[in-house]
């Protein structure tokens, strides 16, 4: 397999990593909120908008890169 041929199932990969972990961060601010640390959720939450605007994107692109010629 060429290695140009390995890079979108790398970049999939990264993707995958990097939902499951604004997933466990959520989790961990939902925690933080209920424990009364609303400014430092807030904080989090504002810096997880950036997966969320990007994640269609990078959606958009792996589709595209994981076409066949």
């Amino acid at each position: 397999m060429p290695n140009s041929d390995l890079l979108p199932s790398l970049l999939f990969k990264i993707n995958e990593n990097q939902l499951a972990l604004e997933a466990a961060i959520m989790e961990l601010t939902l925690w933080i909120e209920q424990r009364g640390a609303t400014e430092v959720g807030g904080n989090v939450r504002s810096a997880l908008q950036t997966i969320d605007k990007n994640e269609e994107f990078i959606k958009l692109t792996l589709a595209v890169l994981m076409t066949p010629d």
